[in-house]
């Protein structure tokens, strides 16, 4: 992988595209289908990863790293990165990966806290950010 925030940014997009088939309804602000909000929340949280992997480099050592390492790795770099993470984490993970939230704010919640990790990932690290 060449950019990771790049990568973690295609992710997004991707993620965008699978929501939209989650039916939204206007009248109810909802999404109806909760299959694609959790394969959106899924496909949010794994850009984070990507982008946070670049960043934090805890992947080290044996087993997979638990969301605690990466507050621990977080806290340690950047307290506003640590911030979006345990927010991003619930919204994209728990609310919307497990739970399939439906609720539209939520969701969209979601969408700006994965900007939000990505885009300060990107400024941590900013000699492999394209223009």
């Amino acid at each position: 992988m060449e950019n990771p925030i790049d990568e973690a940014r295609r992710y997004v997009s991707n993620a965008k595209d699978v929501i939209k088939n989650a039916n939204y309804d206007r009248k109810f602000k909802m999404y109806m289908d909760g299959k694609y909000v959790k394969m959106a929340g899924d496909t949010l949280w794994k850009g984070c990863l990507i982008a946070l992997d670049a960043v934090l480099n805890i992947r080290k050592g044996k087993g997979r790293p638990t969301i605690e390492k990466y507050k621990e790795a977080a806290g340690k770099r950047d307290q506003k990165l640590l911030a979006y993470i345990v927010t991003g984490y619930d919204t994209m993970h728990l609310y919307m990966g497990y739970d399939g939230t439906g609720n539209k704010k939520t969701c969209d919640s979601g969408f700006d806290y994965a900007n939000m990790i990505i885009d300060r990932c990107a400024l941590l690290m900013p000699e492999i950010v394209s223009a």
